[in-house]
């Protein structure tokens, strides 16, 4: 019996399943249901344990049906690492019932939806715009919003923090004081606004406000070719842009039901996890930097310039690289260059450790991170948290292990995990975490399979240079792909990476067209920072710069 059979037996127990459509699709478990039974129905996942986690919730718009709206809500169990799209339909003046009760990490995401598509969820206590600003007309991801249209914001809103029983959000305490956190603060790197209230130096209530640095990939990606798009990934976690590019190339080459070649794969591992490296590095240092440790900060980034000289000779970028295509890789890697990735490693491997002295072993740093704001593994997955920040609380989830792919399953390597989830926690899983990529790295370069670097499919990937210049059936391949594009069939799947700082997953809808239809991003950062005005709450205010700092939030990747 497939699971998908074994959780219709469960429910039909419970539920009248009589209106559910059960489906398995591109590899997929789909739940189609009622919205009225949506609530209840979350409800009994998350407390009979079947799926503890809600990664991600979001709207897709189909304007010419009668139920306009699909809210889809993915489902992630630890037991078994099995994942469940749950799907209801909404009609425009219509909302469904909030999945806050269930799981408190829905808060964002319902809000995003809302923000995005107008779709209501009743009974959430904070309903309003999240990444569009108080000025704002209009639903972006509609299909009948023009990509075109810009809108800018000529005011702030005041302070205000979020509604909770019995004390209104918008009433401010005349006791205490007040202020505003960025988004000028150096600490809130110009695109996050915290509003607190202060007693003292003690944060009684905090709001962030994000949306500074949104600029709607989503829609940019509905609107461009399946190719097109890769370079608007590389924009996302900027800090490791490479993760983007696979994550992204890999959910549209499960779409097409294509398996890229070894050795396209083994490239992928590497720059994974030279990727993972420098956004630890970042993560570390500019956390020793918030916290007044600068310089280690500039020690560290010799090491993640000498990544970006390695990018730099595979394919003439640094920062924002586009190596990857649909299919594979956008050419091979120069002659030697394996030989360097090695060199490099043995030289941070050494540095890993004088990281470790610089800075974990300062005593400054260890009173300004150990046992401040913990966080429990229950709470962590309640809110979504994936990545280091939920190995720091001791649950031992990596994609790479739970469901791997190119080849993890093979390689040697551990999952450090820590134990109280406090802010040095989260340090030491990721300078541990960089000790096992670069073993990764060493065992994949010392053994890098032969063959070609993508699939020769002309109906996916571009003819080499010389076959367009050199005969007529390259030229007209050429031209064809790029006149007809790239046309997954019509489908939908959610697909998911180990990113440096998490699970990065795409929600990926093809109606057959050479644009992708709806494209979702499940950014990591935005499950946890969801949590920090909870986190902070009776902390002191140098506490939350800590905090944020641990959180490692990129605003590309958190605003989209």
């Amino acid at each position: 019996m497939n699971k998908l059979e074994q959780l219709k037996q469960n429910l039909a127990g419970q539920f009248n399943i009589g209106n559910f459509k059960f489906s398995h699709s591109v590899g997929d478990d789909v739940l189609e249901v009622p919205k009225e039974d949506i609530p209840a129905l979350l409800k009994h996942f998350r407390t009979s344990g079947k799926f503890d986690f809600l990664m991600d919730v979001c709207g897709v718009d189909y304007p010419n049906r009668e139920k306009r709206f699909d809210v889809v809500y993915h489902l992630f169990s630890t037991k078994d690492a099995s994942r469940l799209r749950l799907k209801t339909q909404v009609g425009e003046n219509e909302s469904v019932g909030t999945a806050t009760e269930a799981y408190r990490g829905a808060d964002w995401f319902e809000r995003e939806a809302y923000d995005m598509f107008g779709v209501k969820f009743e009974g959430h206590p904070n309903l309003r715009k999240i990444l569009t600003h108080h000025q704002f007309v209009g639903y972006p991801l509609r299909k009948d919003y023009d990509a075109n249209w810009q809108q800018h914001s000529n005011s702030v809103l005041p302070i205000h923090f979020d509604n909770k029983p019995g004390r209104p959000g918008d009433v401010l305490n005349d006791d205490y004081v007040a202020i505003n956190v960025g988004p000028s603060h150096p600490a809130m790197h110009g695109t996050l606004r915290v509003m607190a209230e202060l007693d003292g130096e003690t944060i009684v209530r905090a709001n962030p406000e994000i949306g500074y640095l949104h600029r709607c990939f989503e829609k940019m990606a509905e609107t461009h070719p399946y190719n097109q798009v890769i370079p608007y990934t590389d924009r996302l976690n900027y800090c490791s842009a490479p993760m983007n590019n696979i994550g992204y190339c890999k959910a549209v080459e499960r779409l097409l039901g294509v398996e890229i070649p070894p050795k396209a794969q083994a490239m992928r591992v590497v720059l994974a996890e030279l990727s993972r490296i420098i956004d630890h590095i970042i993560a570390v240092g500019t956390g020793g930097v918030d916290l007044g440790a600068l310089s280690a900060f500039f020690h560290l980034l010799t090491y993640r310039e000498k990544v970006y000289n390695l990018f730099e000779k595979l394919c003439g970028a640094r920062l924002t690289v586009s190596m990857t295509r649909v299919g594979g890789m956008a050419q091979d890697a120069p002659e030697g260059w394996f030989d360097e990735v090695l060199a490099f490693c043995k030289e941070m491997r050494v540095q890993v450790d004088e990281i470790s002295s610089l800075m974990l072993d300062n005593k400054i740093f260890i009173k300004r991170t150990q046992g401040i704001c913990p966080i429990s593994a229950q709470d962590a997955i309640q809110w979504g948290y994936t990545g280091p920040l939920l190995r720091a609380t001791g649950v031992n989830l990596d994609l790479r292990k739970a469901q791997p792919y190119y080849g993890y399953d093979a390689l040697d390597f551990d999952v450090p995990v820590g134990t109280t989830g406090d802010i040095y926690d989260r340090y030491l899983v990721r300078v541990e975490e960089m000790r096992q990529s670069i073993r990764i790295i060493e065992q994949v370069c010392k053994n890098i399979p032969g063959g070609d670097y993508t699939i020769r499919d002309k109906g996916i990937v571009l003819p080499e240079k010389k076959d367009v210049y050199g005969n007529i059936e390259g030229l007209m391949n050429h031209f064809m792909l790029v006149i007809k594009g790239l046309r997954p069939p019509v489908g939908e799947i959610y697909d998911a990476t180990e990113a440096a700082n998490g699970e990065l997953g795409f929600y990926l809808v093809s109606d057959g067209s050479a644009n992708p239809y709806r494209l979702k991003v499940r950014p990591p950062c935005f499950a946890i920072y969801q949590s920090f005005s909870s986190v902070v709450e009776g902390w002191m205010l140098a506490d939350a710069i800590a905090v944020v700092a641990s959180m490692n939030v990129i605003a590309g990747e958190l605003d989209r």
